[in-house]
């Protein structure tokens, strides 16, 4: 399927997904939005797509935020009842990154601003690779604007309670050396070099056997909020679940028992 904003790139078993609109900034308008639903879709159903590398066309912007010119519109949705239908429900504005059963690998190659609904989208990978000029912030603050993708969910868990609270209620702009020092970013690559830190690490975990990864990555997710028991139990489902499936899991510790330090799997997928 082609797409009106996005380019949707499969190399192998990593797709990269790219915000297209450089000349609005990569800003998300609804068109995006519905395209955006899609293809998170298409990636989390491919079985050949392991490991999922996000970016912003050009080298000044990852994503601006919602685009505000379509935001004046949404009057046209009608009252409070079919908004949050629109919000919650279907394709329509904002809510992409609402994706909570993702668990495959998301990784966000930052190439320059990250505002807004673009912190967002930032905030949704599991890693973040930053161009040396990217900047961060929750600009929507100066136009009255709620963060409506996971703004106040992510945030906390990636910052802490104090550094969010800050980067929302102030609004203000930090640098990608800012960002690094309060967790944000896990690597700074020089300008226009993100995109090929994150793919390289890409193809890197797509190398792995993606079963363990995907379960560990699915008990982290389901264990936030959760008492340490909870947690706890979380965890050891996902293992039982990984062994009574008699998957590559076994394998590999049958391998290792067998002195075989780099055995074949039947499918990296698994």
């Amino acid at each position: 399927m082609n797409y009106e904003t996005l380019l949707y790139e499969h190399d192998a078993n990593v797709v990269t997904l790219t915000y297209n609109r450089p000349d609005q900034h990569n800003a998300v308008d609804r068109t995006m939005n519905a395209e955006l639903h899609h293809a998170w879709e298409r990636f989390r159903d491919d079985d050949d797509a392991f490991v999922l590398v996000i970016t912003g066309a050009g080298e000044t912007t990852f994503c601006a935020g919602w685009d505000l010119q379509d935001a004046a519109n949404l009057s046209e949705i009608g009252d409070y009842d079919a908004f949050r239908v629109s919000l919650y429900n279907s394709p329509g504005e904002c809510g992409y990154t609402r994706k909570a059963d993702i668990f495959k690998p998301v990784i966000a190659a930052v190439n320059g601003y990250a505002f807004a609904a673009g912190l967002e989208t930032a905030l949704l990978a599991d890693i973040r690779i930053a161009a040396e000029n990217a900047e961060f912030g929750a600009l929507e603050r100066r136009w009255n604007i709620v963060g409506g993708d996971g703004m106040t969910v992510r945030l906390p868990l990636v910052v802490g309670f104090a550094k969010a609270m800050e980067l929302v209620i102030t609004g203000r702009r930090i640098d990608v050396e800012e960002a690094y020092r309060i967790g944000l970013v896990n690597d700074i690559v020089p300008r226009g070099g993100a995109l090929k830190r994150a793919l390289e690490l890409a193809h890197e975990i797509a190398a792995l056997p993606q079963g363990a990864i995907r379960s560990d990555k699915e008990s982290i997710m389901r264990g936030v909020g959760r008492t340490l028991e909870e947690r706890l139990r979380i965890e050891a489902e996902m293992v039982i679940s990984m062994f009574m499936r008699r998957d590559p899991h076994t394998l590999g510790a049958a391998a290792f028992k067998a002195g075989n330090l780099t055995p074949e799997w039947p499918h990296h997928g698994l």
